[in-house]
């Protein structure tokens, strides 16, 4: 599912927000790769700052892609397949591994200038805003 920057661009009633919660309500004690993880976008005037939950992956695990405007955040988990010993029975095993992506609408972002960082889990995009080109007055001459 994609979701815009602005803190405003998804009402609480759409229907897009019910397919969401009933996505979310259907797989949440499944561990599925259909899971989505939190994000919180904060707006500091001059740019956007993206924080994304990510806890239990490693740097490498995670890829950022931009593609005709749209930001998509990808992160994969992969179960190491390491033999195990035969005396190794879980009981209980409450580890997730799959993949997790969202993507975000990043229409008036300058994408060059986008950074990121992952510390503690948490991943941190900077996005700053495209400055708006303001036209240059001019005369005109009356022939």
């Amino acid at each position: 599912m994609m979701y815009t920057m602005m803190p405003f661009g998804r009402r609480s009633d759409s229907l897009g927000n019910l397919f969401d919660q009933m996505e979310r309500s259907f797989w949440r004690d499944t561990g599925s790769a259909f899971s989505a993880f939190p994000t919180d976008i904060k707006d500091e005037g001059n740019q956007f700052v993206l924080t994304a939950e990510l806890p239990g992956f490693n740097k490498e695990d995670i890829q950022l892609s931009l593609d005709n405007g749209v930001l998509t955040i990808t992160a994969h988990h992969q179960e190491n397949l390491e033999e195990k010993n035969e005396k190794e029975h879980y009981l209980c095993r409450e580890r997730h591994y799959g993949s997790y992506q969202r993507s975000f609408s990043i229409s008036g972002i300058e994408e060059s200038a986008i950074t990121a960082s992952y510390e503690n889990g948490v991943l941190k995009l900077t996005l700053p805003k495209e400055t708006p080109v303001v036209p240059a007055a001019r005369q005109i001459s009356i022939q």
